[in-house]
């Protein structure tokens, strides 16, 4: 059997933390095995840099385009204005770019830091769940001490299209069985899961099967044991996966197999887009 292939489903190699070294940095990812990178864009500043990459790294990198819940402002609805047109101009059926977003993200709800703008948060989460069902994309979403208000706008946008990673994943035993309820969502795992007191080890073993997860690595953040508090890259996904494979007492292949099918399951495509000319953001 040959090397495994991975794929990080959530990499931010595109931000200014890799300027001096990202040539570099995809090197080293590419010879630690990682087959495949998921780009999620932060908000309508970043879009250029997420282009740029999408640009230089063709086949390799797959863009997607977002509004992050801690960059929703006042303002928001004149970003995520921005942020659909360049969908409609990549994604719609006429267009002729040399690549389109594979995915909506990051989006979500973040009220660990503040709270005072939750209702736009919400609002803003909403109508790009939305996008991602009118474009047939899956979603990373990103929670953060709002687990029941995430949820409760994912339940009831939830009609048989809507598919996606929750990202970063480290809830408890209930909010996993919450999302195991839902079809066509897997779990994103990273470095956390090598932290000495994360509930993730066991939340594998005990309740989250092999079949329902992905592999991430968030970086620049979060960089896994034993490089923890170190810049985090797409390479160290690989400590990652080592824990997550000792966990489920299965082969390192094995674990790169099923998570790449995994990732690949959320890329399926719909012919009803095919024909379809995309107007400026819809009213929700």
């Amino acid at each position: 059997m040959g090397k495994p292939a991975w794929v990080d489903t959530h990499s931010h190699l595109f931000v200014e933390e890799f300027d001096e070294d990202r040539e570099q940095a995809v090197e080293r990812a590419q010879e630690a095995g990682v087959a495949h990178l998921y780009l999620p864009n932060i908000d309508a500043a970043s879009l250029p840099r997420l282009l740029r990459m999408a640009e230089d790294y063709p086949g390799y990198v797959s863009p997607m385009i977002g509004l992050h819940p801690t960059s929703v402002s006042k303002d928001y609805q004149e970003d995520l204005d921005f942020l659909y047109r360049s969908l409609c101009e990549r994604n719609g059926a006429e267009c002729n770019a040399s690549f389109r977003y594979m995915g909506i993200g990051e989006i979500g709800i973040d009220l660990y830091w503040d709270d005072s703008l939750k209702k736009e948060q919400m609002d803003a989460f909403r109508q790009q769940l939305r996008w991602a069902k009118e474009f047939d994309l899956p979603v990373a979403i990103h929670n953060r001490k709002a687990f029941a208000e995430t949820f409760e706008v994912v339940s009831q946008e939830m009609d048989g299209k809507l598919r996606g990673i929750f990202h970063c994943f480290e809830g408890t035993a209930e909010e996993a069985a919450k999302i195991l309820a839902l079809p066509d969502f897997y779990f994103g795992i990273g470095g956390v899961v090598t932290y000495k007191k994360s509930n993730l080890p066991a939340l594998l073993r005990e309740i989250i099967p092999l079949e329902r997860i992905v592999l991430e690595t968030d970086c620049p953040y979060l960089a896994p044991v034993p490089m923890r508090g170190k810049r985090n890259e797409s390479s160290f996904l690989l400590y990652t996966a080592q824990k997550v494979a000792e966990t489920y007492g299965i082969p390192l292949p094995l674990l790169a197999e099923t998570t790449a099918s995994n990732a690949r399951k959320l890329q399926r495509k719909q012919e009803s887009l095919q024909h379809r000319n995309f107007p400026a953001q819809p009213e929700y």
